[in-house]
């Protein structure tokens, strides 16, 4: 079985700073983690790896310092790193990036099973996973929680829902994007750090995968960011006090002027 996972290297703070110019994240300065949400794809990777055998492949796209996090990758039990990284790529959306991703896949070939994190800390979007199915005519299963069976070619999955989860059944090969609930990640052991400093971690420019160029970078986005401001803070509210049925009265009466009712 080939696995390939899709991880991204996020800014480990919650406090993002915008280049006023660009309005892109500013990282410099500023320590870089694998997306949370992608461990857990990562460690789903290495449990079926475990499970079925076969090899698991960490894809990433970014400037070069994205292969510290495919290194990590590698501690953790992955058995190949692979970085898509081109000026070319520069300021992509989630459009162009899901295209720019689904391109390298192509490239790589035979895989049986595409899992993604369901969404990045640094942009909270949810769509590049599905947007690399789409480009790759792949069926997919989102908010993945327990991946029942794999037989047959097909995978059985729990797709998580706000009342409970789904049970959805799709033909291989296959793309999840997976939820927390579904697994521990794993601490990376010695010998996979041993493995990851040795490992060879080849970059793929934008020719080499065949992204046609008007399709990545900022001509091939078509949303982009115009303005970025904090919003004004909220005025105050009321606190009201009395017996009960005087508080429901009198919000009531406030809700009505304010024409809320």
């Amino acid at each position: 079985m080939k696995i390939i996972v899709c991880i991204k290297q996020v800014p480990d703070t919650t406090n993002v700073r915008i280049n006023p110019e660009t309005n892109t994240l500013v990282r410099e300065g500023v320590e870089s983690i694998i997306n949370p949400f992608d461990c857990y794809a990562l460690e789903e990777g290495v449990r079926l790896k475990e499970r079925f055998g076969g090899k698991v492949i960490a894809l990433s796209m970014g400037p070069p310092q994205a292969e510290s996090a495919l290194r990590e990758a590698i501690s953790l039990g992955a058995d190949e790193g692979i970085l898509l990284s081109d000026r070319a790529f520069a300021g992509s959306d989630t459009l162009a990036t899901s295209y720019a991703l689904a391109q390298a896949i192509k490239k790589i070939g035979g895989y049986d099973i595409i899992l993604c994190g369901k969404q990045a800390i640094d942009g909270d979007t949810a769509q590049v996973g599905p947007g690399i199915a789409v480009h790759l005519g792949l069926p997919q299963i989102t908010y993945v929680r327990k991946i029942e069976a794999i037989e047959g070619g097909k995978i059985r999955a729990e797709r998580m829902n706000e009342d409970g989860y789904d049970v959805i059944e799709a033909e291989l090969p296959v793309l999840l994007t997976v939820v927390k609930e579904i697994n521990e990640p794993r601490i990376a052991s010695l010998k996979g750090k041993m493995a990851a400093k040795k490992a060879v971690i080849p970059v793929w420019r934008a020719e080499e995968v065949g992204a046609d160029v008007t399709r990545v970078g900022l001509e091939g986005s078509p949303t982009m960011v115009v303005e970025i401001f904090t919003p004004p803070a909220r005025p105050g509210g009321r606190v009201l006090h009395g017996e009960p049925g005087h508080i429901v009265a009198e919000a009531i009466a406030e809700l009505k002027r304010l024409q809320v009712l």
